[in-house]
């Protein structure tokens, strides 16, 4: 399952998702991950998730960014959430490559069995409509 918190800079997206991985942790029978763009997050996110800055392994683009992603689920078979802030930061701001991306981690999700929740700073209209095909907006 892959969820989307969507809204301008500034909207809450980041604290929600803090929520969401914090609720995550309580309620997980597994690992949590919380991906981000550069360690900012550090002391709002409970410690039992596991924090990864992707500047830390020079992750950029979305190709790079679903291989870093997908050595993260191959690595640890007892993960059940990815929540990952800023994905334009990390990725760029192209909707289409976003949407083809969307599609390989949903691919990814069922595969594993993890859920994903990714913040995206756009509004919901730029968003091409295919990629709520196979993602839910959170």
């Amino acid at each position: 399952m892959i969820s989307l918190i969507i809204g301008h800079k500034g909207s809450g997206k980041t604290k929600r998702l803090i929520q969401m991985v914090n609720e995550a942790v309580e309620s997980s029978k597994g690992n949590v991950v919380c991906v981000e763009k550069e360690t900012k997050l550090t002391y709002d996110v409970n410690y039992r998730a596991r924090l990864v800055a992707t500047d830390y392994f020079g992750v950029e683009g979305f190709d790079a960014f679903y291989g870093f992603l997908s050595g993260i689920c191959a690595g640890d078979h007892d993960i059940t959430h990815v929540m990952i802030d800023a994905t334009f930061r990390i990725c760029g701001r192209d909707y289409e490559a976003l949407a083809d991306f969307m599609e390989k981690v949903k691919k990814l999700s069922d595969l594993t069995e993890v859920e994903f929740v990714f913040t995206i700073s756009t509004d919901e209209e730029d968003l091409p409509k295919r990629i709520f095909d196979f993602c839910t907006k959170a």
